[in-house]
């Protein structure tokens, strides 16, 4: 396959970048902003030798996929709000038993239908801390359709390889957006295939055993080897355990193979921070109108810099703290009441700095709301 052009919605790019990362098994329930992300993988993917299946609700979608995935397909669903709260019980279950698979979000505003055909980026916390129990997930997000590309391919890429499931949080506004979409050659982009066990049929296999690399070789459920799969806290068998030391070992081993990867996962665009003093921190749609206040006030000597983040979760502290040590102030845009504003005062050595450009009524962040806080700002004498 040769490298392509299309006009299409971001969406629709998604449906690009799961298809190019191997995509095979799709589960789904229609949910405005996502539903065309269904909509065009029910055409697709069986003509690519695929299955499509449109579950009763969210739930059984989620656990739809977790069953495919454990069989050696690469899976996905998609939703937004309403149905991403229905997911959440599946979610962890995926987690705990160290399941891959790629749950799309693309975000409405909330709580409860709240504003279906609106945007908002108000489900970051959720994202994050919507499951009960210590546990850790990886969430990814984009602003534009060649990001929301490679970032569909870097959520597969992550599952595969640390056997967890990736959130891509998208939001409406990049979801329906129309836009050119370069789609890569096949193998332009490396894809991670599944870890396969490479014990033979009667070998005692341990699927919760991993190797001196934190990866753990899955084999196929129905396959040569019988295994236990289960939501509770489990051996190495994958067998229930209530055992302290066992416990304690399996918690950090779910914690710990993602935040002790953090920096491996981290994927952020910077823009004119060399010279910045002043820096804006953003993502998904708003990140655009950020951009924009950048370009547009650069030239008139005001020294604006964009760093834009594609991994919220685990969160990239690190990177956050070194770019914008030298910043007389933050300014955090993003589409709700400050969920990632609180991260980058957490992160920062001087959190009196940080500051917050943001909407909550259903209309994208504009470049406007951000200069009326940089006026405020200045007037401030910060």
């Amino acid at each position: 396959m040769e490298q392509r052009i299309k006009f299409l919605q971001g969406n629709e790019a998604c449906v690009e970048g799961a298809l190019y990362a191997g995509l095979n098994f799709f589960a789904g329930y229609p949910i405005t902003p996502s539903t065309e992300i269904a909509e065009n993988l029910s055409a697709r993917l069986p003509q690519q030798g695929g299955k499509f299946i449109q579950m009763e609700d969210e739930i059984a979608s989620m656990c739809a996929i977790i069953g495919a995935s454990l069989t050696g397909n690469k899976v996905m669903t998609a939703t937004s709000g309403p149905g991403f709260s229905l997911k959440q019980e599946a979610l962890g279950y995926a987690v705990m038993a160290e399941i891959p698979c790629v749950v799309v979000n693309v975000q409405r505003g909330g709580p409860s239908t709240g504003n279906p055909t609106h945007v908002s980026q108000g489900d970051v916390m959720q994202a994050r801390w919507g499951r009960h129990g210590d546990q850790a997930i990886v969430v990814l997000t984009a602003s534009n359709n060649q990001d929301v590309f490679g970032m569909t391919v870097e959520a597969f890429n992550i599952a595969e390889t640390y056997r967890t499931p990736v959130v891509l949080l998208l939001d409406e506004a990049v979801g329906h957006m129309r836009e050119k979409l370069v789609i890569p050659a096949a193998g332009d982009i490396p894809l991670v295939e599944r870890l396969k066990t490479a014990l033979k049929e009667g070998i005692d296999y341990h699927p919760y055993l991993p190797r001196e690399d934190g990866r753990l070789p899955m084999s196929d459920f129905g396959g040569v080897h019988r295994y236990n799969v289960t939501g509770l806290f489990h051996d190495m068998w994958g067998f229930p355990s209530n055992n302290p030391g066992v416990v304690h070992g399996l918690l950090r081993h779910l914690v710990d193979k993602i935040n002790n990867n953090a920096n491996q996962m981290a994927r952020y665009k910077e823009y004119y921070l060399d010279d910045a003093d002043r820096i804006l921190i953003s993502y998904g749609s708003s990140a655009r109108s950020a951009l924009h206040v950048v370009e547009n006030r650069r030239p008139r000597g005001e020294r604006l810099g964009l760093l834009e983040l594609q991994t919220i979760w685990p969160f990239p502290d690190h990177i956050v703290r070194d770019k914008c040590k030298d910043a007389d102030s933050v300014i955090v845009v993003e589409m709700n009441m400050g969920q990632v504003m609180q991260m980058v005062k957490n992160a920062v050595d001087n959190p009196k700095k940080v500051f917050l450009a943001n909407r909550i009524d259903g209309q994208l962040v504009t470049p406007t709301d951000i200069r009326n806080i940089l006026r405020l700002i200045q007037g401030q004498g910060v």
